[in-house]
C-alpha cells in the first residue's frame, strides 16, 4: 500500500501491573479518554505465565467492552494453541456481542515453546493444532451444525449460539514473521499485525513477503490489513528515554537490548520519522504501545503524533 493510506491508530491498552492490585480507576479513565481523544482501537497481548502482572486478554476486553461504545477491540495476539478452540470460539463470540461487533482476533503461535506442558501440550504438533483449532473456531462461529474429525478436536452435530455480530465472523489477523507464517496468514486470515518485539526493517521484510503470498493467492491486498505494534518512549532526552524502555524490555522481555533494536525513543520529531517510515512500508494501522506513563503519553501521542499523520 502507498505511504500516503490514511493510517489508523490504536492504543495498547494498560494491561501489565506491578502492584498487588489493579488501578481499576486509572483503567476506567485510560479506556474514557482513549474513546475521546480519537484512537480507533485499543489492545490486549497474552502472557499467560510470566513474572510480569498482565491481566488476562479476554476477560479484560469484555470489560473493555462495558466502558466503551465506540473503540474497537483487538487481541495481538492470542496463543490460541495453547486453548481449547470451542471455549475460545465461545468466549470471543461473547465478547463480539458485548461490543456491539468491534472485535479485531488477533492470533498466533508465539515463541515460547518450554511453556506448552504447563498447558498438558506439547509442542511439536503446534502448528497443526493451530490451524485445526481456527477451522474449528471459524465453524462453531458460521455454521448452525458442526460434525468436524480432526487429529486434536473433535464435534458431532455441535450448534454454538449466539454467533458473532460480525459476519461471517469477526476479521482475524496473524501474528508472526517466518514465511510459513505468513504464508498461513494469507491462507487462512484476514490481516497481518508486526509484533512489537520486531524491527521496521523485519516489517517491512515480512510485508512484502506477504504481498507476494496475496499476488500467488489472487488476492486484493485492499482485503488484507496491515499492521504494526510499535513500542515508543517519547522524552526531549532520548537517553532519558531508551534507558527507560531498557529497564521495561528487561523486565517484560527479560532482554533489555531489545529495546534499542525495536523501539522508538526520543523528541516527538524523532519518533515521528520512524512512525513514518512504518507507515510507508504499507501499515494502515499503528499500535502504539506506551512501555511506560501510559496514561500521559496517550495523551501526549493524540496532540503531538496522530495530528501529523493523518
Amino acid at each position: 500500500m502507498a505511504g500516503d493510506i490514511r493510517v489508523k491508530f490504536g492504543i495498547a491498552l494498560r494491561q501489565v501491573f506491578a502492584e498487588p492490585r489493579l488501578d481499576l480507576a486509572g483503567l476506567e479513565t485510560f479506556l474514557a479518554r482513549a474513546e475521546a481523544l480519537g484512537y480507533e482501537s485499543v489492545w490486549v497481548q497474552e502472557q499467560i505465565l510470566g513474572a510480569a502482572g498482565s491481566l488476562e486478554p479476554v476477560t479484560l476486553l469484555a470489560y473493555a467492552a462495558a466502558r466503551t461504545r465506540r473503540v474497537r477491540l483487538g487481541t495481538a495476539v492470542l496463543l490460541t494453541p495453547l486453548r481449547g478452540p470451542v471455549q475460545l470460539a465461545k468466549s470471543l463470540a461473547t465478547v463480539d456481542q458485548l461490543s456491539g461487533g468491534r472485535l479485531i482476533v488477533g492470533v498466533g503461535l508465539g515463541s515460547r515453546t518450554q511453556i506448552y506442558p504447563a498447558f498438558g501440550l506439547s509442542p511439536e504438533r503446534r502448528v497443526r493444532r493451530f490451524v485445526e483449532g481456527l477451522e474449528v473456531m471459524k465453524r462453531l462461529w458460521t455454521e448452525e451444525r458442526v460434525t468436524f474429525d480432526g487429529a486434536f478436536f473433535k464435534l458431532e452435530n455441535a450448534a454454538m449460539a449466539p454467533k458473532p455480530v460480525q459476519k461471517p465472523h469477526p476479521p482475524i489477523w496473524f501474528g508472526g514473521r517466518h514465511p510459513d507464517a505468513l504464508r498461513r496468514a494469507v491462507r487462512l486470515g484476514d490481516g497481518f499485525i508486526g509484533a512489537g518485539s520486531s524491527s521496521t526493517a523485519e516489517f517491512r521484510e515480512a510485508v512484502d513477503h506477504v504481498r507476494r503470498c496475496l499476488g500467488e493467492a489472487g488476492r486484493d491486498p485492499a482485503t488484507f490489513a496491515l499492521a504494526k505494534r510499535v513500542y515508543l518512549a517519547v522524552d526531549s532526552d532520548r537517553s532519558r528515554a531508551l534507558g527507560r524502555l531498557r529497564e521495561w524490555f528487561g523486565w517484560y522481555y527479560g532482554n533489555a537490548a531489545l529495546a534499542e533494536r525495536v523501539a522508538l525513543a526520543g523528541p516527538v520529531e524523532q519518533c515521528l520519522e520512524g512512525l513514518r517510515e512504518i507507515r510507508a512500508i504499507g501499515a494502515e494501522l499503528l499500535l502504539l504501545n506506551p512501555a511506560f506513563d501510559e496514561t500521559r503519553h496517550m495523551e501526549l501521542l493524540a496532540e503531538k503524533i496522530l495530528p501529523a499523520l493523518r
